[in-house]
């Protein structure tokens, strides 16, 4: 069950209305009263004249409203609706009526054997759901004690769920971003927009966020995505926080409409972002290094490894951290990748950003690798999606499908069920966008592959049986084995030792959870043995020119194909 409390109203009769009403869809069917504060509250759904007992509800709940005067909170309507799961068997009134008990009593709206509660009613309209609406205003004249309710609530709702057999759902921790209201939905979808423009506005913080090494470089890139920013200065001219607006979101006033980092999300206030770059970043302000996009991939690729090695130890503010970390370095990619494969990122981006939030208290400067890694794939510049850029994203990605794996493990293994949630719908964008990116370089390097000798691959596949016994049978039955025999035979070339790499790539990271063993040791295999992301395609043979017959040249002479010279340590062709 799935409890919805929503903000303070001052419109009993309001509320009383819609419930009794058809709905915003005509969702609602057959409303009436299944409980109240006394048993005896007049019920609209079941009278002959149903507008005047809505007034006469209204006039009953407000009573003590009126009574309390100037005492009565401002926002006296508490309106909270309580869901069970689809998989829920249909519940009766009777059995509605007791949740409906237990959870104003766990709210602190009418506490058990407590003469003084507030008045309040539980209204059922659909089989799955009910509302319950209270006035705040106690018998004694003083504002309803529930503080803390939603918690309470959904305490209480979990011993219900489990004495009556129902469905066990998943509940927040107050870490997620606030969502969208219906009217920006509403607005959202007038103005022919996908996204509203809070969770626009929350994208752009976060990519000028990603890597940025101090507040000013932030505040810049915020305004180079064409984002309205407004500073709140202190009297001492130090800011103190910021709002952020898109151009031409306007209210009816004709008015910018501002949204407060916080209101983003819980970690883009300005005291969180300061805390982040302070502690996250302490190398020098200036640019860094330029580096091609595909060495900014590359050299991510060791930060990221050793995220997910901190991620399955026990230090969990380092592993916090590197959650941010990651986070930072998923929207680098997001904004400076080819364009084939940057929806698929995007959304692994937005996923994430929930798994990066949680009541761990992270240790920032532990993810300061990552972030110098975001910060150079962002000062790198957008990559191409083909050559080197192409392969070497396709690299970085099936590192990174791992490390959010890994994180999905560590926040289910301390009960965060939405974050680990969250890295798991990462993960599935992820895959589908290394899909995307690995076709072409897997086509070439499995093409080199299939025309390699019978003799070098079954050397390989020794090799292969010796260092990976109980693996060997798998991956040679998976369509990229002949990439991995280019890749053992390029490794060879280039003066490697191919068994002490497999046995090096097999040690990096488990393999119980890939879905292609062989793409996963290419990559390994390529990124320890600095080989280049892409191979070469092989060359295409075609129909030798006539050659002219000399003494050292016996007719029909064709000659032999250029050798594939060695790769250099560096990656380049000799």
């Amino acid at each position: 069950m799935i409890a919805n409390i929503v903000k303070p109203g001052r419109n009993t009769r309001g509320v009383i209305n819609y419930l009794y009403g058809p709905g915003r869809a005509n969702e609602h069917t057959d409303p009436h009263l299944v409980a109240s504060w006394d048993g005896f509250a007049p019920d609209p759904g079941r009278s002959t004249d149903e507008n005047a007992t809505r007034a006469q509800l209204a006039k009953a709940m407000d009573l003590r409203v009126k009574q309390a005067g100037e005492r009565a909170p401002e926002g006296h309507v508490w309106h909270c609706s309580i869901r069970a799961a689809p998989t829920d068997r249909t519940l009766t009134d009777t059995e509605w009526a007791a949740i409906a008990r237990r959870v104003v009593a766990a709210a602190g709206i009418a506490p058990d054997s407590d003469p003084d509660g507030c008045r309040w009613i539980a209204v059922r309209h659909a089989d799955d759901h009910i509302h319950i609406v209270a006035t705040k205003v106690r018998g004694d004249l003083t504002p309803a004690r529930n503080w803390n309710d939603y918690r309470r609530v959904n305490k209480e709702l979990i011993a219900i769920e489990t004495e009556l057999g129902l469905f066990q759902a998943e509940r927040g921790n107050h870490t997620a971003a606030k969502r969208p209201t219906r009217a920006e939905k509403e607005k959202a979808a007038r103005t022919g927009h996908r996204r509203t423009a809070r969770e626009r506005l929350r994208e752009h913080v976060r990519t000028a966020l990603a890597g940025a090494a101090h507040e000013d470089e932030f505040f810049a890139r915020l305004a180079d995505e064409g984002v309205r920013v407004k500073r709140r200065i202190a009297p001492s001219g130090d800011a103190i926080g910021y709002s952020v607006a898109i151009v031409g979101d306007r209210n009816a006033d004709n008015e910018p409409i501002w949204f407060s980092g916080a209101k983003l999300a819980p970690d883009l206030s300005l005291p969180h972002i300061r805390q982040r770059l302070q502690h996250g970043e302490k190398t020098s302000t200036t640019p860094p290094p330029q580096h091609t996009p595909s060495h900014a991939r590359r050299n991510a690729i060791t930060p990221a490894d050793r995220a997910m090695g901190v991620l399955k130890s026990d230090d969990d503010g380092a592993a916090a951290a590197q959650l941010i970390g990651t986070g930072e370095l998923l929207d680098a990619l997001a904004q400076t990748s080819p364009v084939h494969i940057r929806a698929e990122l995007r959304e692994a981006a937005r996923a994430f950003e929930h798994t990066t939030r949680s009541h761990v208290h992270a240790q920032h400067a532990h993810h300061r690798a990552l972030r110098q890694a975001a910060r150079a794939i962002v000062h790198a510049g957008p990559a191409l999606g083909r050559g080197e850029d192409g392969a070497s994203s396709a690299m970085i990605i099936d590192t990174l499908i791992f490390v959010i794996i890994a994180a999905a493990h560590w926040h289910a293994a301390r009960g965060h069920a939405q974050q680990a949630a969250a890295a798991k719908q990462a993960a599935h964008h992820l895959r589908a966008a290394y899909r995307t990116a690995a076709q072409t370089p897997m086509t070439n390097m499995r093409a080199q592959g299939q025309n390699l000798p019978p003799h070098t691959q079954a050397r390989h596949a020794d090799t292969l049986r010796a260092v990976l016994p109980n693996h060997a049978a798998r991956i040679q039955k998976e369509p990229n084995w002949p990439a991995l025999a280019a890749t053992l035979t390029e490794a060879e070339r280039a003066g490697q030792d191919t068994t002490a790499l497999l046995h090096q790539a097999a040690g990096t990271r488990e393999l119980d959870t890939a879905g292609s063993l062989s793409d996963v040791l290419i990559w390994r295999l390529r990124h320890n043995g600095k080989l280049p992301a892409a191979a070469t395609p092989p060359a295409k043979r075609s129909t030798p020119r006539p050659q002219t017959t000399t003494a050292t040249q016996p007719p029909n002479y064709t000659p032999p194909p250029p050798l594939i010279q060695p790769s250099s340590p560096g990656g380049r062709a000799r």
